[in-house]
């Protein structure tokens, strides 16, 4: 692909996503031949939560094994892409001058959801990285903002994606017994289809309240870091974006692993 990438917003799911085999490990794998190689990725992760916009700019960014309980094989990978201060300063320059006052910072390692999907996208690891925060007080309308704010990246050849997951409710988890391959119950597929069908048609004031617009928001988002994301790569694409949904699944029947592209 040349010119510009869409703007992405991937669902991450679980750390397990690389190890076991699923519908949605299998298309995130072939995504990033389809997208082709970008300059750099900068990416919102839900694992990155701050009361203000911050972004990593170590040149070599550390791992960071965000989760507790998995099997070895998880802590013992390795996702060694390079940083780029360079970038991270510009984006950070970009909120400020939006009225959204943003800092950098160092000693900031490569969370779960930033290296879980981009070591399927682009294993390869040789494409610049910079990982910007969410701010969950700060709510989606604040996340529009942010990505309209770096949608100029998309213009110098940088692949902006957001990274959550479409629906995230952990405590519901224990109802379906860990079964990766559980049926997700009506109140998953109601918001899903709702945010498909929303998205589709660029709404993006409904994405942005989200909290009283869509069936239960607050069952599938009992806290909104994984879903942020989302609006903020809507954002990045401009204020008349359309999404296309690229693809759909489900695991553990409450982890709806949605993607999006925004042109």
């Amino acid at each position: 692909m040349s010119g510009q990438f869409p703007a992405l917003y991937v669902s991450h799911g679980s750390p397990m996503l690389v190890l076991e085999n699923s519908a949605a490990k299998d298309f995130l794998s072939g995504l990033g031949k389809q997208l082709g190689r970008p300059k750099a990725i900068l990416v919102a992760s839900a694992h990155f939560e701050t009361d203000s916009p911050r972004l990593s700019a170590d040149e070599w960014p550390d791992m960071i094994y965000d989760f507790g309980g998995f099997p070895r094989a998880l802590y013992e990978m390795d996702y060694p892409a390079p940083g780029e201060p360079a970038l991270a300063d510009h984006a950070a320059q970009l909120l400020t001058k939006a009225g959204l006052p943003a800092t950098t910072m160092k000693e900031r390692g490569f969370d779960h959801g930033t290296w879980v999907p981009l070591k399927l996208l682009y294993p390869e690891a040789d494409i610049p990285v910079v990982q910007l925060s969410v701010q969950p007080d700060a709510g989606a309308e604040h996340h529009v903002a942010m990505g309209r704010a770096l949608a100029p990246l998309r213009d110098e050849g940088v692949l902006v994606m957001g990274s959550g997951s479409l629906t995230h409710n952990l405590a519901q988890l224990s109802r379906y017994g860990r079964d990766p391959d559980a049926q997700p119950p009506d109140w998953v597929t109601r918001f899903g289809d709702w945010a498909n069908q929303r998205i589709a048609a660029g709404a993006v004031d409904d994405i942005a309240h989200y909290r009283e617009r869509a069936p239960f928001a607050r069952e599938n988002h009992p806290s909104e870091e994984h879903y942020l994301p989302l609006p903020f790569a809507m954002g990045a694409a401009g204020e008349s974006a359309r999404g296309r949904r690229l693809h759909t699944s489900h695991q553990y029947g409450v982890l709806m692993m949605d993607a999006y592209a925004f042109d």
